[in-house]
């Protein structure tokens, strides 16, 4: 049977508190790292992935527009100069 040292199980329950309070503290400043990337990113004006893919279709498309009408264009220039 073990004996139980007083000084011996007022130290293991220091330990345990301070690894409690370690442990909290260290997720504090966890969240609180967090936040501040929050904070600071949040001002910035970031897109997403897909937002990006889906401008980048529409100014393609637009470009492939804009080509399609300079030749229309070309076209009846040429047939007015032609009367």
């Amino acid at each position: 049977m073990q004996s139980e040292n007083p000084i011996i199980a007022d130290f293991v329950k220091l330990l345990n508190s301070a690894a409690g309070t370690i442990a909290g503290m260290s997720r504090e400043a966890s969240e609180n790292a967090r936040e501040k990337a929050k904070e600071l990113f949040g001002g910035l004006d970031f897109v997403s992935r897909e937002e990006f893919d889906a401008v980048k279709e529409l100014a393609a498309s637009a470009r492939e527009e804009v080509e399609a009408l300079k030749a229309r264009i070309a076209e009846l220039e040429a047939a007015a100069k032609g009367e």
